[in-house]
């Protein structure tokens, strides 16, 4: 990637090293990394300095030392990260502390019990507070690299080592890591399912509880008592993530107007879609557009 930098004198240098007198590093699935020594060694200012964390393992903490360790890091480099269950090393050590931070999202509950003074983002693929990053499950890594990558040298030179990578597209930081749709599809209540069909091919339609609880042969009452029971969100609430997903999806894989892909995603017109965007993404759908796009459409 070095050779590919514009700015002349720049580069990036990887170091890795473990947080054991051992260089071995030991990852899921029996494999290891050979690093080039202990935390300990370190004789070079850290700038940006990421921590990994065992997924299969989130109650791994390291010893004390360690923790320390990194604690004073936190106010000597210029960016701290972690990937995965990295955030429970951060959050261990003091770093999270008053801070919002993502992890996975199957250890998001145990991450909000244990470290409560932590505000943990439980949708988000990475998130950035401060000087402080931290990135849902593993590829989610390479989306919070771009995004650090992007900060020192530009989104144009971002989006070009994604195509490098040949990586769909950069992923905004609040782009859900657990869609809609796949949180659906675990439903095991067929009069549900019915419903939740029918919104996915209805979403240009006016949709109400009332028309979703018909769908289900269910009152409006209780269908959404068991809507809110099964997917621990209303169903308007599901209607309207289904619906900006949608327009995501849209935005970066079509040539649709912003004006078509609201009608196509049942949004009132195109001004209620931009404020949507706005309130959930922070920018609007031309932005998102432009951002996310694949460079290969």
């Amino acid at each position: 990637m070095n050779e590919a930098i514009p700015l002349p004198g720049f580069t990036y240098q990887t170091h890795v090293v473990s947080t054991r007198r051992s260089k071995r590093i030991d990852m899921l699935g029996g494999i290891s990394l050979v690093g080039e020594g202990s935390y300990r060694e370190i004789d070079y200012p850290i700038d940006t300095l990421i921590i990994g964390g065992l997924s299969h393992r989130p109650e791994y903490k390291p010893g004390q030392e360690v923790l320390t360790w990194i604690k004073e890091q936190c106010g000597k480099v210029r960016r701290i990260c972690s990937v995965c269950a990295g955030a429970f090393i951060l959050a261990e050590a003091g770093v999270l502390a008053g801070k919002k931070a993502a992890t996975h999202w199957m250890r998001c509950d145990k991450l909000a019990k244990e470290y409560p003074d932590t505000q943990v983002d439980r949708e988000a693929i990475f998130v950035k507070d401060g000087h402080v990053y931290t990135s849902a499950g593993i590829t989610t890594g390479m989306d919070l690299a771009l995004a650090l990558i992007e900060e020192d040298l530009g989104k144009t030179f971002a989006l070009k080592i994604a195509r490098i990578m040949v990586l769909f597209l950069k992923r905004p930081g609040n782009q859900a890591q657990y869609s809609t749709v796949l949180q659906a599809q675990e439903v095991d209540h067929q009069p549900l399912n019915l419903a939740i069909e029918w919104i996915y091919h209805h979403l240009r339609e006016d949709i109400t509880v009332e028309k979703l609880a018909d769908c289900s042969r269910m009152s409006p009452r209780n269908f959404a008592r068991v809507f809110v029971r099964e997917l621990h969100i209303t169903p308007m609430k599901y209607v309207e993530k289904l619906r900006l997903e949608t327009a995501c999806r849209y935005l970066t894989e079509t040539h649709l107007t912003v004006n078509e892909i609201a009608d196509r995603c049942g949004f009132k017109n195109s001004l209620h879609m931009n404020r949507m965007f706005l309130h959930t993404f922070q920018t609007t759908p031309s932005q998102y557009r432009r951002g996310f796009r694949s460079s290969f459409r």
